[in-house]
């Protein structure tokens, strides 16, 4: 079903793939792997790996999720809206999954082998771990694997750099879960009314909202000034 303003294929692409955290993401890996000493063009091969495993996790998420979107009337969802088929979403997902493979690889085996299953377990989120209260655990597993992918990365084939600090693992998937929700507070009332009953969706109806946004902006500040002392003391590798 058709509704709202028709987009062109791109535009609803764009749209589709949560573009605001997918720049977000972009940006700081770039940045992490511009602070950790890399150089240019590493940084920027960083950049679009993490940017085409991005996408992948948006287009998902758009795509599962598109029969909830449009119960609960979401006119930000192209898929949902009817202004792209899921189809061509989906050829889009295979082809950018097709190209995050030897963009992680590039990095380096073992970064690209934490790449690849940060992503993996991204689309678990999106598939199932998303209406659990497990939800946080895809979020954690995926962000304490970034610091690896990082740390390991290098340019081309092959092992390079070394092992990521225990506790930059650990407060990187700590992050992840402030992540989570944060980025869930927004449509607690939809999920509630589509069933989606995630973690952060539990503790809200217990505590209430309000205090649950509050308690998750500290709590992400706090871990993320955590990274920042761990960063300028310990270091991301071992």
């Amino acid at each position: 079903m058709r509704s709202g303003k028709p987009r062109g294929v791109v535009a609803s692409l764009v749209l589709s793939c949560h573009p605001l955290p997918t720049a977000a993401m972009t940006v700081a890996l770039t940045v992490a792997a511009a602070l950790s000493g890399r150089p240019t063009r590493e940084c920027a091969l960083v950049g679009v790996t993490i940017l085409t495993g991005q996408l992948t996790v948006g287009w998902i998420n758009d795509v599962v999720d598109r029969g909830r979107d449009r119960q609960v009337g979401r006119t930000d969802k192209p898929v949902a809206m009817g202004w792209i088929d899921p189809g061509t979403v989906n050829f889009a997902t295979a082809v950018a999954f097709l190209l995050v493979v030897p963009l992680s690889m590039a990095n380096g085996t073992a970064a690209g082998i934490a790449h690849i299953a940060a992503v993996l377990s991204a689309w678990l989120y999106n598939f199932w771990f998303k209406r659990t209260v497990l939800s946080w655990v895809p979020y954690f597993v995926s962000f304490g694997l970034l610091p690896a992918f990082l740390s390991y990365g290098g340019l081309g084939g092959g092992m390079h750099g070394a092992p990521p600090t225990v506790e930059m693992t650990v407060l990187a998937g700590l992050l992840g879960i402030g992540i989570h929700f944060l980025n869930t507070l927004p449509d607690l009332v939809e999920d509630n009314e589509t069933g989606v009953r995630h973690l952060p969706l539990r503790i809200a109806l217990k505590i209430g909202a309000p205090r649950l946004l509050w308690i998750s902006l500290v709590y992400t500040v706090l871990v993320s000034a955590g990274i920042v002392v761990v960063g300028l003391t310990v270091g991301l590798r071992q």
